[in-house]
């Protein structure tokens, strides 16, 4: 196990990742709140670049909750077919569209707890809309940010939340409300899972894994 990143090497890593990306944002593509919840959604065990692809047909034709539910969960199915679980998606999607019709005048809530009790949105799920949309300082623990967190000595955990609150604990407040986006970012382009890129790492020297790569 590595050791842990110091207070000054992890304000470091983030001053580092801000100077290379000022304003990171999802790679998700949306046009309202609502159709990001539904992106957030669609994109448990499945790719944001295989999201896109989907909503970018479905969206048009069900751009609100009110055209999403009319279009149904069979409706639903018939675009996102390319995306895993396609059809646990779709009725979840139908069914939280109308939730949101009847709980929420079909806005979505700025709430944790109203937003957890929707059809297929978890704590995940919810943080990434609370951080996109409200700018709120909660982080989005995926399997990138989990991976990474243990691997540099970042905020080691034995589970999500574990990890969650290590780094709510550890990251300098002015970093927190992007850093879910570097975060994820880092992993995803750098700190693979497999054959990490660490020649290209601007936080080399900080990184306290044991196997990082020369």
């Amino acid at each position: 196990m590595p050791r842990n990143m110091t207070k000054a090497e992890i304000s470091e890593a983030f001053a580092r990742w801000r100077a290379a990306n000022p304003h990171p944002v999802t790679e998700l593509e949306y046009g309202s709140p609502f159709q990001l919840l539904v992106a957030v959604v669609m994109s448990a065990q499945a790719t944001d670049k295989g999201v896109n692809l989907a909503t970018r047909k479905l969206f048009p034709v069900a751009p609100t909750p009110e055209a999403m539910a009319t279009l149904g969960e069979e409706g639903i199915a018939g675009y996102i077919k390319t995306i895993g679980l396609y059809r646990n998606k779709a009725r979840n999607v139908a069914m939280l569209s109308r939730q949101l019709l009847e709980r929420h005048a079909g806005e979505v809530p700025h709430d944790r707890e109203a937003l957890e009790a929707l059809p297929g949105v978890g704590r995940k799920t919810a943080n990434v809309v609370l951080n996109a949309i409200w700018r709120e300082p909660v982080m989005a623990v995926d399997t990138h940010i989990f991976r990474i967190s243990n691997r540099m000595g970042l905020a080691p955990g034995k589970d999500v939340l574990a990890v969650e609150k290590a780094l709510m604990r550890r990251i300098p407040k002015e970093y927190l409300v992007d850093a879910h986006h570097w975060l994820i970012l880092h992993g995803r382009y750098v700190c693979t899972a497999r054959s990490p890129k660490c020649g290209n790492c601007i936080t080399r020297d900080l990184c306290q894994s044991p196997d990082k790569l020369a």
